[in-house]
Formats: C-alpha cells, structure tokens, sequence
C-alpha cells in the first residue's frame, strides 16, 4: 500500500512539478495576487513590498553557500571521505541504506540541522556508489525525510529564542522565559522524535520498488573523481607554487582556527550555524593539508550553489509580501477564531505548516506567528510552550514539500525536486496525522 501511494505520488510529481525556480516563480505570483484581492494592497505596494523583501536572506543564503560548498570540500579530503566510505559499509543492501540514511538523517538534524542535512547528503552519495541496485532517487529522498525533526532540536530557532529574552514573549507572553526543557526536552517531544526514528525509516523501506525495472540508479558520472593535478618535485617549484603547497601555512591557519572553536564552546557553547560553517572551513583547511588543495576542492563544490543563489531572494521577496501585506496574519488568525483549548495546538501546527511555504524561515515564522498565537494560548489557558512547539512543528513538516530547504541536499545529489517529492509527500501525509494525534491528545 505505501508503495502504491508512493509510486502515484512520484508519478504526479515527474510529470507536472516543474523545475524548483519555476516553483518559487508561481509561489511570487500567487502572493502577490491574494495580497491584492485578500488583503487589499494596491498592486504598486505589493511590487515595494517584494522588492524590499527581496534581500532579507542575503545573509542566510551566504551561510547555506558556505555549509555546502565547506561541507562538500571537507568531504572530499582523504580522512573524511574514508570515514564516510567506513560509515556507509554498514548498510550492505539497498534496504539497509535507505534505512541508514533515515537514522542519520534525523539524529543529525536533532543536533544540528545544517550538519544532518550536508553529512547525509554525502552518505547517500557514498551509498549509492558502492551498493548496486539502490534506487537513488528515494534514497536522497529518504535522507531528506529526517528534516522533519530539525526545528525541535538543538538548533531550532524558535525554542532557542523563548529560552532567551525574547521580544514577542516580552511584549505577549507576560515576559516569560521558556527553557529548553519544556520544549526541546519536553518527554512528550522527545517521545514523538522517537516514534519518527522508528516509523520515517520503516515507511522509506516501503516505498523501496518491487520490480527492478523501476529502479533508477545514480549516474556513474556523478561519482568521478577529479584528475589529480601532478605536484612538481618542491626542488622544481617557483616560490609561488611552493606557497601554494605549503602546509605550514595550512596547519598555522588551523592552529589559529582551532583555538578559536575551542575557545568558543568554552564560552558560549551554542552550535549555531556559523560556527558550523567555520568548524567545517577549518577542518578542511587542516585535512587537505595545502592551500592549493582546498582552493581546487572549493572551486569544484561551488559549482552546486546556483539554486540557492538564484532562488533564495525570490523566496525573500514572497516572505516581504506575506509579513507586509497581512496575509501571514490574517491566514493565522482564521486558525485562532476556530480554536479551543483543545484544538488550539493542532490548529497552530496547521496554520504554521501552511504559512511555511510562503515564509520558509523559522525566525520569520515566529514574527508572523509568535504575536497572533501567544495571545491566543493565554486567553485560551494553553501553555505557551505547547503553542510554540505546535508552530515548531508546523514550520518543520511542510519543507517535506517545500524546495527552499531541500535546494543544499539536491545540490549534492544533484537531482531536481521532482525526483524526491513523490516520496517525500508520503512522509508529509504520515507525519502529519501523527503529529496532528500528539497536538490533539498528547500535548
């Protein structure tokens, strides 16, 4: 039956989901045309409205540049690529590997979601290397999958901004400070990760084609290594190419860069995605041991960026015209006037898992959200914590569908989304009707 409904959806999916910029392109239009007929805003406002917007991920887009093209840089020097080699010999079978990223997928993501997302990237690519007859498109799928658990995790960035002073909780929330352990830690949350480290991995199995005609492998090519530029004898080198090779200055850079990480955690110890990228830009610096190494490895992952470049200010511009116009607001408070202390937790994971693919970002969801449902949890007697990790959730569980998050992974793969969403649409309809049952009866 899961393979069934997995094998409809990847069908839907290759023949009318186009390429993921035509996605962002259709989401701009759509937005700016609600904004106009739902909210009002003169069509002039709603082009300001984007062209300011346009540019609020600037910043963030640089750091998801810098995570894949570190990450696939760090990957490809000898030490880490022979651990990842070492790691993926523990599946043996196209199931076990689907499985295997699944597992690495949501683990990752709990502890660190731009660290889970780029390391099961690279494993799925090792595993699709060396097992023959894996069905590559819902293996990267699959290792796709475990992004669900990110944003209740340790680098969730709304739980991380209530257990701090947060602004919407000073103005909304009676200035309460919502620690990690009612959140993060809460057994009720910890206990629904579970359920997902044993189901999401199961359901991925399920899906896996009986007949092998359907199974796609991944093109060899993918997998070619560069030709190794000849080092010239050092007695040979000009001066510049002895600088270049040089791995004193390497293992100096190091030095310094790893006296700073050291120093950091001992500090401040919050793993935010900065110091993720600067771990991953240190390391590989260290590991190819000479300047010219890592220059060569970085010209080649950037070749992988174009999507992210191309289309994170479109989704920008559509988070501009969703937080101006009042769309967010407005769309969030139908959700509110249906609610009751009951299904005010399910309600504000399902108006969140909507908002999230107009606002794909977990800072901008709060913004929008935090003022409309804090108020709302407090009228309605529902603890704040419940509420926030409702919006968590919600914000989490529609990037199954939602290209914005999964540009990095396919940029590794390189596969389009419409290779992947088929199976990830399946995982979105199952965990939707779990985490819908926790809002209902558990939280």
């Amino acid at each position: 039956m899961i393979r069934l409904i997995g094998n409809f959806f990847t069908k839907i999916t290759r023949k009318f989901l186009p390429d993921a910029f035509i996605f962002a392109l259709i989401l701009t239009l759509i937005v700016f045309v609600l904004g106009i007929f739902i909210q009002g805003v003169s069509p002039l406002k709603m082009t300001t409205y984007f062209g300011d917007g346009i540019w609020m991920f600037l910043e963030f887009a640089m750091q998801m540049v810098l995570i894949l093209v570190t990450g696939s840089a760090l990957a490809t020097s000898k030490p880490i690529h022979n651990s990842l080699k070492s790691i993926s010999k523990i599946a043996q079978s196209p199931t076990q590997a689907i499985v295997l990223v699944s597992v690495v997928m949501i683990v990752g993501c709990w502890l660190n979601w731009g660290f889970g997302l780029i390391i099961s990237a690279l494993i799925a690519r090792e595993l699709a290397k060396n097992i023959k007859g894996i069905h590559y498109p819902l293996l990267v799928a699959s290792a796709y999958s475990g992004f669900i658990v990110w944003h209740i995790g340790f680098s969730g960035s709304i739980p991380l901004k209530v257990a701090g002073a947060d602004n919407i909780m000073q103005e909304f929330g009676d200035g309460v400070v919502i620690p990690v352990g009612d959140t993060i830690f809460l057994w009720k949350n910890i206990l629904l990760i579970i359920v997902f480290l044993i189901t999401i991995p199961l359901i991925n199995k399920l899906m896996i084609p009986k007949n092998k005609a359907e199974i796609i492998e991944a093109d060899p090519a993918l997998f070619k290594n560069e030709e190794k530029a000849q080092t010239k004898p050092i007695s040979k080198m000009t001066v510049a190419e002895k600088l270049e090779n040089s791995w004193i200055l390497s293992m100096l850079i190091g030095a310094i860069g790893l006296v700073f990480i050291i120093n950091y955690f001992y500090n401040e110890g919050n793993i935010s995605l900065n110091i993720v990228n600067f771990i991953f830009l240190i390391l590989g610096i260290i590991l190819h041991k000479s300047p010219i190494k890592y220059v060569r490895a970085v010209n080649e992952g950037i070749k992988t960026c174009g999507g992210i470049v191309l289309q994170f200010p479109f989704y920008a511009g559509i988070m501009g015209m969703m937080i101006h116009s009042g769309l967010a607001v407005s769309l969030s408070e139908v959700f509110v006037n249906i609610s009751n202390q009951t299904t005010l937790p399910f309600f504000t994971f399902l108006s969140a898992g909507i908002v999230n693919f107009f606002v794909p970002s977990g800072g901008g969801q709060w913004a929008v959200q935090g003022p409309i449902m804090i108020p709302a949890s407090k009228v309605l007697d529902v603890p704040y914590s419940t509420t926030i990790i409702a919006i968590a959730w919600g914000d989490a569980w529609t990037n199954l569908v939602q290209p914005f998050w999964a540009l990095p992974l396919l940029a590794v793969a390189k596969l389009k989304i419409r290779d992947i969403m088929g199976y990830t649409t399946v995982i979105l309809l199952f965990s939707g009707i779990i985490i819908s049952l926790f809002m209902l009866f558990v939280f």
